[in-house]
């Protein structure tokens, strides 16, 4: 069995040695807990379903995620199989013979990686027993009602117990590294400690509890950090344990990690303390054969939006659908977080300009944000009925024509276009004509809100008057469910609707990181994001010029609302007065960034948090220098060349710029120039060094 000699991240600015070195490969053990294993609650979900397949390249056979067990989900998410490795499967057998319902099995995702899963209800009836114990090595109390709170605690000492069973099968050999995610999973490794387990311990928070409670209350969040008295605001909104427990947590840990810069400085006033690590949320990129095929899905998918605009706004279909662009808001229906509030008030300003300056371009906006609802409204579903009423019309005519044109042709005779229509095909296209007529406006709404009077959304679309009228240029659809390919309103999955759209719009006010603009960008959308959002701050550090790559960032933070609100405008404004092949290009520099979120590249910070807490951990095997977070030089876009100097020549001044100076910027562009450039500033993190011949590689060999 080949031995690891060292594990190094040469790569990292970082490197850590085994100096025992005869320890095996396979006396390292990483563990990833989370609530969200199988289950998905939020983003959490996407964070370890999309990075589990570069983790599993990386740790292969001793990589293991821990959840709980909940049936509906793991009958389509998981293939049930006994444990190979003995350790594992020995401290399984023992839960087990005392009534814990323990299971393990292969994630159906991509990297197919083991899961170890807790059936929280089977071993419910040992909570007091575990409060009381979290009680005495916490001094934290968990109030009965708080279900999630009680479900938290018997999880995290399941885990707890699991990590101890394990332990005690390896001498004193650092064998295990335990990353747990959120305060849900906390509990097992505030356990872990107080028991003095030989396991390295990392913990992630996504966003702080109290973060996101205050941000919901409309308060001035950013530029009150220092202010707030904590555990006044924590005790106001009864989660003060919940609190004690996500900070115990970040203490506990011998490795703390935030997901971005934005949450690390939150972290360090909301649970006082700053984290080791920032680690980026990736994604799973997969790249085209063909260059430009995302480009050809564009297409195909924005032609199924225009389908159902020709429904929705029957009777007012009086704008060009070829000059239509399509924005979005996607998300929970978090009113102030997410930015829908400045949203609606920057489309107020853009509808106003668009009039002012008598464009030619209309602007529909989808917010996709799912809400109580009856079902679909009947003018939605109506407005579909007759759009198909109205082709199949068009197809039976079409067919009737094509017929007698043809056998006029087969005769040697050209038809006499007054005679190859008839009555009866005029009489039908008049009915289809006046089947179109209508006397309402287009619906906002696809569907019938519950509390549509108190809908904060629907609210603000009566104050700022955009009802859908023909004069608009700027028309609003609230599609308050989730998209899926099966529903009779608009056929298609959440990607399939991004990659159809023009622009997605996310100007949140509280965003850890932002999963739906990073989704976007891969797709080669351009999106609108902020200053107050992980995704924005780390796109204002990696690419020079964000706005030329289709990253329009919102200064939220150091700007009054009604600033910001004016620059959101001006960047809808903008992007409106782009012709078609400025579009294309800014695409295809979206795309290019999607390199800078692919796991294969950010999957090295979560590596560096792991050797972090090995050294902390067992100092006296494992030695990591220095310990400062991996840098990333090479590691950025710079402004593309075809792009003008100055950022005030790139925005024109009016909508009647001169053409000449589009083609001015078109010949400075070349496509496959700027991409070879873009390629290479995006440097592989790792170079694999040469191997003796006659021996194969094993997981924890750390490439130099």
């Amino acid at each position: 069995m080949p031995l690891a000699r060292s594990l190094s991240m040469t790569s990292l600015n970082g490197l850590l040695q085994c100096e025992d070195e005869d320890l095996p490969v396979e006396d390292l053990l990483l563990f990833e807990i989370s609530w969200e294993v199988t289950n998905k609650v939020g983003g959490i979900y996407t964070v370890i379903q999309t990075k589990a397949k570069t983790t599993a390249d990386e740790w292969g056979e001793n990589y293991f995620l821990i959840g709980p067990y909940f049936e509906q989900n793991v009958k389509t998410q998981v293939e049930f199989s006994e444990p190979p490795n003995p350790a594992v499967k020995k401290a399984m057998d023992t839960m087990k013979s005392q009534g814990c319902q323990v299971f393990f099995g292969r994630w159906l995702i991509e990297g197919s990686p083991y899961v170890l899963l807790f059936d929280i209800g089977s071993a419910a009836w040992n909570l007091d027993k575990w409060k009381g114990e979290f009680w005495e090595v916490s001094n934290i109390g968990i109030p009965f009602h708080d279900r999630e709170a009680n479900d938290a605690v018997i999880f995290g000492s399941l885990t707890a117990w699991f990590l101890k069973e394990l332990s005690c099968q390896f001498d004193d050999k650092p064998n295990i590294i335990a990353h747990f995610h959120e305060w849900q999973a906390g509990v097992g490794l505030i356990l872990s400690r107080s028991q003095k387990l030989p396991v390295a311990t990392i913990f992630t928070t996504h966003a702080t509890l109290l973060g996101r409670y205050l941000c919901a209350a409309s308060i001035d969040f950013y530029n009150n950090l220092d202010q707030f008295d904590i555990d006044k605001e924590a005790g106001e909104r009864q989660i003060y344990h919940r609190y004690c427990m996500e900070r115990a947590s970040v203490h506990c840990a011998h490795v703390f990690t935030t997901v971005s810069q934005i949450t690390a400085t939150e972290a360090e006033h909301m649970l006082k303390k700053s984290p080791d690590v920032v680690t980026p949320n990736g994604l799973n990129i997969k790249k085209f054969s063909a260059m430009h095929e995302f480009q050809n899905l564009h297409s195909m998918y924005k032609a199924r939006i225009q389908e159902f605009i020709r429904g929705h706004f029957y009777g007012h279909l009086d704008f060009d659908l070829d000059k239509t662009l399509f924005f979005f808001i996607a998300g929970r229906y978090e009113f102030s977080n997410k930015g829908a509030d400045m949203f609606l008030e920057a489309l107020s300003r853009l509808n106003f300009l668009l009039r002012v300056h008598k464009a030619d371009v209309t602007v529909i906006v989808f917010f996709i944000m799912p809400a109580k609802t009856n079902n679909f409204n009947v003018e939605t579903l109506k407005g579909q009925a007759v759009r198909k009423q109205l082709w199949d019309t068009a197809q039976s005519v079409k067919e009737k024509f094509g017929r007698k044109l043809y056998n006029a042709l087969l005769k040697g005779e050209i038809p006499d276009l007054n005679k190859i229509l008839d009555r009866d095909d005029i009489s039908i296209m008049k009915r289809a004509i006046f089947s179109t007529q209508r006397h309402s406006l287009p619906p906002v709404t696809t569907h019938n809100m519950i509390d549509d009077s108190n809908d904060p959304i629907l609210n603000t679309i009566r104050r700022i008057g955009l009802f859908n009228n023909r004069t608009d240029r700027v028309k609003v659809i609230l599609h308050p469910e989730f998209l899926s390919s099966t529903s009779p309103l608009l056929p298609l999955d959440y990607e399939e609707f991004v990659r159809g759209c023009h622009l997605g719009v996310f100007p949140s006010y509280y965003e850890p990181w932002g999963y739906t603009p990073a989704e976007c960008t891969v797709m080669g959308i351009p999106s609108v994001t902020t200053n107050l959002s992980g995704f924005g701050c780390f796109m204002q550090e990696h690419v020079a010029d964000p706005e030329a790559y289709g990253i329009y960032i919102v200064d939220r933070r150091f700007r009054s609302p009604d600033e910001s609100c004016n620059q959101l405008t001006q960047f809808l404004y903008g992007f409106c007065q782009q012709n078609r092949r400025q579009r294309i290009i800014q695409r295809n520099r979206t795309e290019r960034l999607s390199d800078l979120l692919d796991w294969k590249y950010l999957g090295r910070y979560y590596m560096h948090a792991r050797h972090l807490a090995l050294s902390r951990t067992f100092p006296d095997k494992f030695e990591m220098e220095p310990t400062a977070p991996p840098k990333t030089e090479g590691f950025r876009f710079p402004r593309p060349s075809s792009v003008p100097p100055s950022p005030s020549a790139s925005q024109h001044s009016s909508p009647h710029h001169s053409e000449a100076e589009d083609e001015d910027e078109d010949e400075r562009y070349d496509e496959d120039e700027e991409a070879e450039r873009d390629r290479q500033n995006i440097k592989s993190p790792f170079s694999l060094g040469a191997l003796p011949q006659g021996k194969k590689k094993q997981h924890g060999e750390y490439r130099n």
